[in-house]
């Protein structure tokens, strides 16, 4: 679910699945770690996070409000669908700068074509 790597402006953490109440403290533990070294710029590669649920969307919030406060910013890449529509819902997206565009995993019935 939780994975990073270095980016040219700091840290990038790729997020998979989703977040829920189980996964909450992970996700928080996982977002101090990066920015207890004064990290001021993050990026969070959320285009393999299917769901984020309102624990989800706290903890990242929370890390861009930090984030911000250092003069710095965290960036959204790729959200998914539901993901993007959360983020609007709450009106947490203008938290983040998000790039990339929403990226949309491939529907099953992608290829297939109706009764004809």
């Amino acid at each position: 679910m939780l994975e990073v790597s270095a980016g040219g402006s700091g840290p990038v953490i790729m997020l998979s699945g989703e977040t829920g109440p189980a996964s909450k403290a992970q996700l928080s533990a996982f977002l101090a770690r990066q920015l207890a070294g004064g990290t001021r710029h993050l990026t969070v590669d959320a285009s393999g996070l299917r769901f984020a649920d309102p624990a989800g969307l706290r903890a990242l919030v929370l890390a861009a409000v930090l984030l911000k406060d250092r003069g710095g910013s965290l960036v959204l890449l790729r959200p998914q669908e539901p993901v993007a529509r959360a983020l609007a819902l709450t009106g947490a997206g203008h938290m983040f700068t998000i790039r990339g565009g929403t990226h949309r995993e491939p529907d099953s019935r992608d290829g297939e074509t109706g009764p004809g």
